[in-house]
């Protein structure tokens, strides 16, 4: 059976690039103290391949042969948080890594948690209860 390696590397490098590009947002998009978040990843993709002719004298045979290969990466950029008109990014790596986006949760729940705290203050002052 012979196989066009150029063919194959071919067909390979299409079905990835449908499958993935250098940026891509993914993930469920799931909600967070009114905020709407989406991770946001890069996907790192690479492939090669080798080929083979001729005979090889030393072992009397008549050579061929034929490899590939392929990987992809995925890591984490960070999310994307929207609430209004309100876009902000935050991210996944600097020196600390994940763990920043970890450390500012406590700030956000804060936040929510003032916000809750103002609307039931308003809405007791409106109905005098």
């Amino acid at each position: 059976m012979e196989t066009n390696f150029e063919q194959v590397l071919k067909n390979f490098s299409e079905q990835l690039k449908g499958f993935a590009s250098t940026q891509t947002v993914v993930g469920e998009e799931f909600e967070f103290g009114g905020y709407r978040c989406k991770p946001v990843i890069n996907v790192g993709l690479g492939y090669g391949g080798g080929n083979g002719e001729g005979e090889d004298h030393r072992h009397k045979g008549k050579g061929k042969g034929t490899g590939a290969a392929g990987g992809i990466g995925i890591s984490p950029v960070g999310f994307l948080a929207v609430k209004g008109d309100e876009i902000t990014f935050i991210p996944a790596t600097n020196k600390k890594g994940l763990g920043s986006v970890l450390e500012k949760v406590p700030d956000l729940i804060e936040k929510v948690m003032e916000m809750k705290e103002k609307k039931e203050k308003a809405e007791k002052d409106k109905t005098g209860k």
